[in-house]
């Protein structure tokens, strides 16, 4: 076996240094071509991104839950069309491998259609799937195209592609390492075949997303060899490298502006698939060094007996999520931003585990990463030019919920569905606070889809989509709040269902600068309900989610559970869940937000009245439709006071609190308290 080790798929990423040749096409650039050459990849993508999702067939891909790629014929990414960036930086390894392995057997021509979805070679998880097209001019290789894309059946032992109870790799269904689909722009029958036998449960989804891949695919590279014909072989190649070029000069200036220092977060999980416990899922510290930054996770929790593990290059993904719809988000999509980064991922942890570790839940305890980097790189910017970049944490809880089954239609469907995903809120900013249900941090371009769109697809019916009230962390300026839906299994058909989600008993993101974290997410049911009955009947007064959890008017068997649950069936009438997408952590201190800001909330129905007296110490007039300036200040300066007496010299709460220990029963996938270390080895069947 070729199974590229970590150290290898890091050294992958790095970009491939200047051929004598891309130097002298980058030398022959007249003035403009760059800038030019540039913006027509970006057309070329935005062009082939647009045909993906409208070839799509899986929730995800209609939401925009994918990314149409442009490489160097070595491999390196130059330029992206993203609905998400997660595959922005390490669809090169997956490049890079076949390159050094498959080029004599079984060779590399045109008209190849490439496939790989197996995480040990380069990708997320299984579910993500690639399909890559070289570009040949003239018999010769100049550049590389892929498109991603998640597609949610993978024949695991749950539907919808990440199975919450998987405890090795053996158990997630199809795994594919880099492979030859097709020749000759076709793809082969055999191989077709094997792909829906393993996606049983949705064909018809699996098979036309596989081939909307190609399509896009194709399309960037149709549109590649009319600008190359137009132009010259030479003019593509060193515009390619120059956008390398640009996107490491760019990136090092940038990181080189900012002071040296160490920065760190620790973050925490609160369950693994279906079990529930503590995991520090990232501790990262953060090393700045002139214009590289080193991102060191030693500490980190140990591998898990789950799913929720992640490669390397899988974290490294989910970083990327943040660099580029943050701090780089001017700089070119190209692998060459993240030269200026190392990174250090201790040996059996859950973020570099065995091969053999299941991992199809990797973007569950990736979370801990994508705000820890939100928290780090806050600490370090704040006090430069590039302040206003800095943000506290997104949702980044990627609450995953799967149907499946057969439809109104009569025909199978396995299928994560989009909404409750792309309408997380965002973090509160420096300046301003976060969007209400503002995306996918996943996915930030993704979109939600109509309430109606998911009714004809699948048997349910949403008798209300809402904002998720007080769901955010509140703050100076308070996180986006998320969004709530209500869902019932409907048209006379059993619907199975299955939740991968945590954060059920703490939050990931944490607050930046004072301010609070998201609340957590409670699992909740409503087996046998009469809600269909009542509603023909209007007898329902409100379909509000705070009066439908209070007020229980819906009659059943309620049940509040970890939010991640595993497969199973419900029957036509019965409340399913309550679609929960999480909201945003807070930015400063809520005793600093205007009062004003907290009155605008209050009336738009996005904060308490608990939150605006407890929270934010604002007192109103009788009937809540003015600001007490003068008792709000005195409620302020008395909450201080009281924060003063709590305080105690730092050494002095060091000694308390380094004697305190959780539960031990909650310790079960810690690891070694307080370290993290790993204790025993996992099992894995």
């Amino acid at each position: 076996m070729a199974i590229p080790t970590l150290e290898e798929k890091l050294a992958f990423i790095k970009p491939t240094p200047a051929t004598d040749y891309e130097k002298s096409s980058v030398e022959q650039l007249k003035v403009g071509d760059y800038e030019i050459g540039f913006q027509r990849t970006n057309d070329i993508l935005d062009e082939a991104m647009e045909v993906f999702v409208r070839s799509s067939r899986s929730s995800m891909g209609v939401a925009g839950d994918s990314m149409i790629a442009l490489f160097t014929a070595a491999g390196d990414m130059v330029n992206a069309s993203c609905g998400t960036y997660l595959h922005a930086i390490i669809q090169t390894i997956i490049i890079k491998f076949i390159l050094k392995n498959y080029e004599k057997n079984p060779g590399i021509k045109n008209g190849d259609i490439w496939f790989a979805n197996d995480a040990l070679y380069g990708g997320i998880h299984n579910p993500d799937q690639v399909v890559l097209m070289p570009i040949f001019h003239n018999d010769k290789l100049m550049a590389w195209v892929g498109a991603a894309q998640h597609t949610t059946e993978t024949g695991a032992i749950e539907p919808g592609g990440m199975p919450v109870t998987a405890r090795a790799r053996f158990e997630e269904g199809f795994c594919a390492p880099p492979i030859k689909i097709g020749e000759n722009f076709v793809v082969k029958e055999d191989f077709l075949e094997m792909f829906t036998l393993y996606s049983m449960r949705a064909p018809q989804m699996a098979y036309v997303d596989l081939m909307g891949r190609c399509t896009a695919a194709d399309r960037v590279r149709t549109r590649i060899l009319e600008f190359t014909n137009k132009y010259s072989v030479e003019h593509v190649v060193g515009l390619l490298r120059k956008m390398l070029d640009v996107g490491e000069e760019g990136a090092r200036q940038r990181i080189a502006a900012w002071p040296d220092g160490k920065y760190r977060s620790v973050n925490f999980n609160d369950g693994v698939g279906m079990m529930e416990g503590l995991v520090r899922s990232c501790a990262l510290t953060l090393i700045k060094e002139g214009d590289t930054i080193t991102f060191d996770f030693t500490g980190t929790s140990p591998d898990t007996p789950s799913s929720c593990n992640a490669f390397g290059q899988a974290v490294i993904g989910h970083i990327s999520n943040f660099i580029f719809e943050y701090i780089f988000h001017d700089l070119p999509i190209a692998s060459s931003t993240f030269a200026p980064f190392e990174f250090i991922f201790p040996e059996n942890s859950c973020l570099n585990p065995d091969i053999r570790a299941a991992t199809s839940l990797s973007v569950m305890i990736c979370t801990g990463t994508m705000s820890a980097v939100h928290s780090c790189f806050g600490k370090m910017i704040y006090a430069t030019e590039d302040w206003r970049q800095v943000s506290a944490s997104q949702s980044n809880a990627g609450n995953a919920l799967v149907v499946a089954g057969l439809n109104q239609w009569g025909l199978p469907y396995a299928d994560m569905l989009a909404y409750s995903l792309n309408s997380e809120g965002q973090g509160g900013r420096a300046t301003a606070d976060g969007i209400n249900a503002f995306g996918f941090p996943w996915c930030v371009f993704g979109r939600a889809p109509e309430v109606e769109t998911m009714e004809n697809e699948f048997p349910l019916l949403i008798p209300f989509s809402q904002h998720w009230a007080d769901s955010c962390g509140h703050g100076k300026y308070r996180g986006g709040v998320g969004t709530a839906q209500l869902w019932v299994a409907y048209h006379g058909k059993d619907v199975w269902f299955l939740c991968i989600a945590d954060n059920s008993n703490l939050q990931t993101p944490q607050g930046l600068f004072g301010g609070y974290g998201p609340s957590t997410v409670p699992g909740i049911s409503v087996r046998n309900s009469d809600i269909l009955q009542k509603m023909a009947e209007g007898k329902l007064s409100s379909l509000n989610l705070h009066s439908f959890l209070q007020d229980k008017e819906v009659e059943g068997e309620w049940i509040n559970e970890f939010f991640a649950r595993s497969v199973r069936p419900f029957a036509p009438g019965d409340i399913m869940t309550v679609s929960f997408a999480t909201s945003g952590a807070g930015f400063g201190d809520p005793l600093e937000r205007d009062p004003q800001m907290v009155l605008d909330d209050l009336k738009h129905q996005i904060i308490s009245i608990r939150s605006a007296e407890e929270i934010y110490k604002v007192s109103f007039s009788h009937n809540y439709n003015k600001v007490d300036e003068e008792k709000t200040a005195l409620k302020r300066e008395a909450e201080r006071q009281i924060r003063i007496g709590r305080g105690m010299e730092y050494d002095a709460f060091c000694e308390g609190w380094l004697q305190q220990s959780p539960d031990p029963e909650i310790l079960a996938f810690f690891g070694c308290w307080p370290d993290g270390s790993c204790v025993t080895p996992v099992f894995r069947p």
